[in-house]
C-alpha cells in the first residue's frame, strides 16, 4: 500500500473556494480509480489543505493541480510506504 500526502496553501481569500474544488472536483476524479482505497481531507489555520489518500500497489493516480488563482504556491506531494517495526 502507498499513502500519498498532498498539500496546498490557499490565498487567504480563496480558501473556501479551494476547499470546494478539492472536495467537489479533484477528489471525485481520484476516488473512482480502481486502486484507490480511501482519502481524508484536513485543513489548517494557516490556509493549508492536506489530502491523505491510500492506494493499492505502487503508483498512485496523479492529482490534478488546482486553479492557479486559488493557491499561494503549487501543491506538493509525498508518497509513503508503511514501515514494519
Amino acid at each position: 500500500m502507498i499513502v500519498r500526502m498532498w498539500e496546498v496553501r490557499a490565498h487567504p481569500e480563496a480558501f473556501d473556494e479551494l476547499l470546494s474544488w478539492v472536495c467537489e472536483a479533484m477528489l471525485p476524479k481520484v476516488e473512482v480509480h480502481p486502486l484507490h482505497l480511501s482519502s481524508e481531507v484536513y485543513a489548517s489555520t494557516d490556509q493549508r489543505l492536506v489530502v491523505v489518500s491510500k492506494w493499492r500497489g505502487s503508483t498512485p493516480e496523479p492529482f490534478t493541480d488546482p486553479p492557479s488563482h486559488l493557491v499561494a504556491r503549487k501543491p506538493q506531494y509525498w508518497d509513503f510506504t508503511q514501515v514494519d517495526r
